[in-house]
């Protein structure tokens, strides 16, 4: 199964700040925030929906297509996608402008303030995935993540004009989308991904009630934090559990996680919830390194974890599906 991953790719910079966020926080004087937070140390990390999304697909032995934009910058990060699994052939590189920067604070409660900086990720809305496909052959499915909003507008028309199934991840552009903006980016996906704020967020702007949405997409897919993951398809839900974690040490790039390992899985051929188990790994995976694309994939490890969390028949057959 050919899978094209669109959104953004970047660099993380990543703070993280010995308090709480919210202790910070006069609650009659956020009309006048001005703040500054004296952070213990700052790490430098490959990162960027995409780039996060395709290197975990690639290390778990996949081979995804990268579509998105960057600057003359990318090369070092191009060569470690490259060399990880991951097809960077579609990915346009910018005349002018640097790659994308994702600036990010984390506390202790694992509560985060960040920005984001487009850069080159602006020139997305450029690249046509009709271009692309005809250039890496068929796309079983195409993963349209947070980008360029005008990008993910393109890509989401071109993969309906085209008939190819598409998965839509809005997440943190949901932010800065009107209500129609967002309905438009959902109507005819095979999968919605979101956590379960983003969830709430997508309900409140678009004014869609849960079952309007369920009628307009095929497999919600929403991530619930410590809670696991809700999947619904057709009137029925399925709820999986968390791989327990043996530390939290950066929540940066979970979701990117869950979402490779599910798609992963899905393409591989397991079920729903076979696919968001290796989902949860992935992602447990992500939340104990500092860093979206630091961790590491060992297969015995891999299974002992997934039979310890969901028991051995569990973990058999996502050992089928795994490098």
């Amino acid at each position: 199964m050919r899978i094209a991953v669109t959104g953004s790719i970047a660099t993380d910079h990543l703070m993280r700040f010995p308090g709480k966020f919210a202790e910070q926080l006069v609650a009659d004087q956020l009309k006048h925030i001005s703040l500054s937070f004296l952070v213990d140390d700052l790490v430098v990390r490959r990162g960027g929906v995409g780039g996060n999304i395709a290197y975990a697909m690639g290390v778990l032995g996949g081979t995804p297509l990268l579509v998105g934009a960057v600057g003359a910058d990318f090369a070092e990060y191009r060569a470690w996608l490259e060399s990880n699994g991951v097809d960077c052939s579609a990915v346009a590189v910018s005349d002018t402008a640097h790659t994308a920067r994702f600036v990010c604070t984390t506390d202790e409660d694992m509560a985060q303030i960040a920005s984001f900086y487009p850069g080159a990720m602006s020139e997305a809305r450029d690249i046509s995935l009709a271009a692309v496909a005809e250039q890496a052959g068929t796309l079983d499915l195409v993963l349209i993540g947070a980008n360029d909003p005008a990008a993910m507008a393109r890509h989401t028309d071109e993969c309906r004009e085209l008939g190819i199934p598409f998965a839509a991840d809005p997440s943190q552009q949901l932010a800065r989308l009107s209500g129609d903006e967002a309905r438009a980016l959902v109507t005819g996906a095979k999968y919605l991904f979101t956590n379960e704020y983003e969830w709430s967020l997508l309900l409140q702007k678009t004014g869609l009630t849960e079952a309007e949405v369920a009628a307009q997409v095929g497999v919600r897919v929403t991530t619930l934090g410590a809670g696991g993951v809700e999947i619904v398809e057709s009137g029925q839900r399925v709820h999986v559990g968390v791989v327990p974690e043996k530390g939290k040490v950066d929540p940066t790039g979970v979701g990117d996680a869950f979402r490779a390992g599910f798609l992963l899985g899905r393409s591989a051929g397991l079920g729903h919830e076979r696919a968001a188990q290796l989902g949860s790994l992935v992602a447990v995976y992500v939340l104990e390194t500092v860093g979206t694309q630091e961790w590491r994939f060992d297969r015995d490890d891999a299974l002992a974890r997934l039979g310890d969390a969901y028991g051995l028949a569990a973990a058999d057959e996502i050992a089928a599906t795994l490098a």
